[in-house]
């Protein structure tokens, strides 16, 4: 017989060092599918169709939040279908940032990152104080201090973060879904109680120009009142931070964004509506719980408002989850890519960004026990919202003209008009609360500025390439560079 040689196996290609870099840093794709995408769009904002939004009728009465929470709605609406091209172009978990650096450069997408995370990072820690207050007053587990609520909100929330995204996103759609039909059977039962002639109580301040029953604080009392009319939708925009944990993203990204939307746009129809109608809106304006008190207008609790009461709860543990999980992957993809400390990024055998999950909630958890000033942490997460809006919807609007050729499996009806409109009434918020909270707006301009530093003096040297967002940003500028020659 003839001698048979065997030849050896080749050797297996050794690992580049960007390979690597980029195997500690996965997430586990193809987890959310549209519908799990949906409620997650839901989830970021319910909780502010239970409480905050009401605090605008004591700036601009029942008709200046109205037309503010209008065109707050409008501006959401048009920069979710201008984000919703975008993700389909680029569906990484940058979102936002990812955006912002191919079209406006390393400094653009770091600061548009550093807005989001801002928001991402606050909003937990205010509403974990609203999930105290909350249990504190419903008289659960015989608690007369708040902060062990604060802890275990942290502590068990992120350990199911931890266990898998798959899990955590079914946990969220669950109690989601609890909090939308209560918002629901609220507004069921509060119609039945409408009186027009509440929406209209407030008293007139003749002092201020344009004032009427109708706008009793006058026609500045709507641009005072844009932030209050933001919450009925402030955290709808973090959907794409899922997109490398999403099947098919380009596709289901867009679907998820715009049916989380027209679901928000009708609770807050409707909840401000049967609120203001039935308790009218001077009474609204202070309330802590505005939908229990609606309900209770004469003082006797009812089995309704009871039930509402719990169901509040849900509302804020739903929002709660859900800004834990976007602050995680913007926290992630920003550190990844080396515009924070990369260590940051490093994911579990699960998965999950363990300290992207860990110290946002080490830092919320200490705001709150150590501050107990929600309402001051939430009006700095709207500062860093309205920036972060102002310049994703302009990224939308350059990257348009620059690139009008650039492969676009969804695009937004009405183009740069559309992303226009949304730069526009997200400068116009972004001045409106310097007259709500001038303290807040300060800090959030520190917080920004002491970033930045970081990022002009040191990180911005040490960017990583091989990061998906990187790599997008490098492709256009080798592909202009060739078009040039």
């Amino acid at each position: 017989m003839p001698d048979r040689t065997e030849i050896p196996d080749a050797p297996p290609t050794p690992r580049s060092p960007e390979d690597a870099y980029l195997e500690k840093r996965t997430l586990r794709r193809g987890s959310a599918g549209p519908l799990l995408l949906t409620g997650l769009g839901v989830a970021y904002v319910v909780s502010g169709d239970f409480s905050g939004w009401n605090f605008g009728l004591a700036h601009g009465g029942f008709g200046g939040l109205a037309v503010a929470a209008v065109l707050m709605g409008l501006m959401y609406t048009c920069m979710v279908f201008a984000l919703a091209e975008m993700a389909s172009v680029l569906p990484t978990a940058g979102g936002g940032y990812g955006f912002a650096r191919r079209a406006l450069g390393t400094w653009g997408g770091f600061l548009t990152g550093t807005a989001i995370l801002i928001e991402y990072v606050l909003a937990p820690a205010a509403i974990s104080l609203f999930i105290g207050d909350y249990v504190e007053s419903l008289g659960l587990f015989g608690l007369t201090s708040s902060w062990p609520v604060y802890l275990a909100c942290f502590v068990l929330f992120i350990g199911i973060h931890l266990w898998g995204v798959g899990e955590a996103l079914r946990f969220s759609f669950v109690v989601t879904g609890v909090a939308v039909a209560a918002l629901l059977i609220f507004a069921a039962g509060a119609l039945t109680d409408f009186d027009a002639g509440r929406l209209q109580d407030i008293p007139v301040d003749r002092d201020a120009f344009g004032s009427s029953s109708w706008l009793p604080f006058g026609l500045l009392g709507i641009w005072a009142s844009f932030p209050f009319g933001m919450w009925f939708f402030l955290g709808v925009e973090g959907v794409p931070l899922a997109a490398e944990e999403t099947r098919d993203p380009a596709r289901t990204l867009p679907k998820a964004m715009a049916t989380s939307m027209g679901i928000l746009l009708v609770l807050a129809l409707l909840t401000f509506l049967a609120a203001t109608g039935a308790g009218g809106a001077d009474a609204m304006k202070d309330a802590g719980n505005p939908l229990v008190a609606a309900l209770q207008s004469d003082g006797r609790p009812t089995t309704l408002g009871r039930i509402v009461n719990y169901a509040g709860l849900a509302g804020l543990v739903a929002s709660f989850f859900s800004l834990i999980y976007a602050g995680s992957r913007q926290l992630f993809a920003l550190s990844r890519a080396g515009y924070l400390p990369r260590f940051l990024s490093l994911t579990s055998r699960r998965k999950a960004p363990y300290l992207g999950l860990l110290v946002p909630g080490a830092l919320g958890f200490g705001l709150a026990a150590a501050t107990g000033d929600g309402a001051r942490m939430l009006n700095v997460a709207v500062f860093g919202a309205t920036i972060s809006y102002a310049l994703m919807s302009l990224s939308h609007i350059v990257l348009r003209r620059r690139e009008p050729h650039l492969s676009r499996p969804y695009r937004t009806p009405g183009g740069v008009l559309t992303s226009a409109v949304a730069l526009a009434l997200a400068c116009a918020a972004l001045v409106a609360t310097f007259l709500v909270d001038v303290t807040a707006a300060f800090i959030a301009l520190g917080v920004y500025a002491l970033a930045a530093c970081y990022f002009g003096f040191y990180s911005r040297h040490r960017l990583v390439a091989s990061a998906p967002e990187e790599e997008f940003a490098a492709l256009a500028a080798a592909e202009a560079e060739l078009t040039r020659e």
